[in-house]
């Protein structure tokens, strides 16, 4: 009879250790990653999130608007994105050293913007006719036009010398602030900045001021901005046109379709009386969530939030929620582009939502194939050797979400066999259960992932919100245990309902020949 081998106290140490961070990663941090929220409503509608951390003296601030690109329309695409630039342009008393002459400019720079629009529309005329290529161009402008830009030219520059450039950055640096920035997304605009507790009334009255008394000032020139951005970011880069194109193709009918930073044509047309109604609808009270974390008294707070905030009046109309949602895709699409990249592939596929039942699978999906030790990188990068670099996940937005799997095809191979590769693995995942170790270790990882994501009062705010920019502020609460009671059955349900050919768009991506020849 053999007698069974004994293991060494190291290994029987190593195996209890690694059953007790099982136990830990499943149970405590759900338990510990609870943000004790105190919500509250303004009188005016403002809605109020507060998080009491005493670890150090200081308070992560920031607010909401529920504003993004989706909530844009054909003609003024771009412009969420161009209010988040705005937002920093100050108010009556803050960027200017003569409010009074500062605001007459702006009224003057209008009545020459309005005729410089009328001359637009007829050089848009002369290009359907084919008279001109493009009204961008200097040699296209018409004469009078050219005319009308000197003079408004000519207020930019009289309003530039009494503009104080970065007033709100240097009044908080000044104050002990930091990470003063902010971001705009399809769904969302936030705005954040840490503070000194005993600074938080000076982060209530600069906010306060910014939403009641704005002063747009520089918007022309700031568009220009915005222009530049976009010239550098997508259309100077190697894939960036090539993205937007195919994220255009793959959303046939939502707002998605366009991006957020605008369409050029679009950028340089909108007009300040468009970003004023904009600003009205989308910016009053009722439609943003101010959101404070860390060393603060809620209810002392709370009053002091009322004080300044709710001098803001209530907005006249309601924002309107997005109506156009995405057709069902009836067949698949495809896109082949020759690209200054490696050759690679990349797949999306319709989903669904932020908080819907079926994301918090989907993201379990996402995490299973990408990652160093996910299946993707196993099967395709050290097995079958046909990618250098894989990646997979779950995209759940306001009112959509879709699946992205992607990969880079090493030397020799072909985007088509990448794709290939793809399926197969999916076919894996739709044949057979994922085992339970390997769903469990997933599932560790998100709980870790949780837990470190409240390791801050920054990075309970930027959680805040973005759940509240989403939707529901109470998925930084709830999300975790959605993610633990994913069973392996969700996960092959879920790739045989998304994941199918007709709901998929494909983009393959090639060298030119006499660039792939250099190389």
């Amino acid at each position: 009879m053999t007698k069974p081998k004994v293991k060494s106290p190291m290994c029987a140490i190593k195996i209890i250790y690694g059953c007790l961070l099982v136990l830990a990663m499943a149970s405590s941090p759900l338990l510990a990653q609870k943000v004790p929220v105190i919500e509250r409503t303004l009188s005016n509608g403002m809605k109020l999130l507060l998080v009491e951390r005493h670890d150090d003296a200081s308070v992560a601030g920031g607010w909401v608007a529920h504003v993004g690109s989706s909530n844009e329309r054909p003609g003024i695409t771009g412009i969420a994105h161009l209010f988040e630039h705005m937002m920093f342009k100050g108010t009556p008393t803050l960027g200017t050293t003569n409010n009074q002459r500062d605001h007459e400019i702006i009224l003057e720079q209008e009545k020459f913007r309005d005729q410089m629009r009328a001359e637009e529309v007829k050089m848009r005329q002369a290009m359907r006719r084919g008279e001109i290529d493009d009204i961008a161009k200097l040699e296209n402008k018409t004469e009078r036009y050219r005319e009308l830009e000197k003079k408004f030219n000519a207020l930019v520059a009289e309003q530039r010398q009494m503009l104080v450039k970065n007033e709100f950055f240097k009044i908080y640096t000044s104050n002990g602030g930091s990470g003063m920035n902010a971001y705009t997304s399809d769904d969302m605009t936030a705005y954040f900045v840490n503070v000194p507790s005993n600074k938080l009334e000076l982060w209530m009255w600069m906010e306060s001021e910014r939403l009641l008394r704005p002063v747009f000032r520089e918007f022309y020139s700031e568009r220009d901005v915005v222009f530049e951005e976009r010239r550098m970011r997508t259309e100077s880069t190697p894939l960036g046109k090539f993205n937007e194109t195919f994220n255009s193709v793959f959303w046939e009918s939502h707002p998605y379709s366009w991006p957020t930073v605008g369409w050029p044509s679009d950028i340089s047309a909108i007009s300040k009386a468009q970003a004023d109604e904009f600003y009205a609808t989308f910016y009053a009270p009722q439609n943003i969530t101010l959101i404070l974390v860390g060393d603060l008294d809620a209810e002392k707070t709370a009053l002091l939030i009322e004080k300044y905030f709710s001098r803001i009046p209530r907005g006249k109309k309601e924002a309107p929620d997005v109506v156009t949602l995405e057709v069902k895709q009836v067949a698949e699409k495809r896109m082949n582009a020759e690209a200054e990249t490696n050759p690679q592939v990349d797949i999306l596929w319709h989903t669904v939502p932020f908080g819907h039942k079926d994301s918090y699978p989907l993201a379990i999906l996402g995490q299973l194939l990408s990652t160093r030790t996910g299946r993707l990188f196993k099967g395709m990068v050290l097995t079958n050797e046909v990618a250098t670099d894989v990646w997979g996940h779950q995209m759940s937005q306001k009112w959509a979400g879709s699946f992205n799997i992607g990969g880079e095809a090493k030397d020799g191979k072909t985007p088509a066999e990448v794709e290939a590769a793809i399926y197969v693995e999916l076919e894996k995942l739709g044949a057979n259960e994922v085992p339970a170790e390997e769903l469990q270790k997933v599932k560790n990882n998100f709980a870790a992932g949780e837990y470190r994501k409240l390791g801050s009062n920054s990075a309970i705010l930027m959680q805040l919100l973005h759940c509240d920019g989403m939707g529901d502020w109470r998925a930084i609460n709830e999300s975790g245990a959605k993610y633990q009671a994913v069973t392996a059955a969700d996960v092959q349900r879920v790739v045989k309902a998304y994941l199918t050919k007709e709901n998929r768009a494909v983009a393959t991506y090639t060298r030119k020949v006499e660039t792939a020849k250099a190389h």
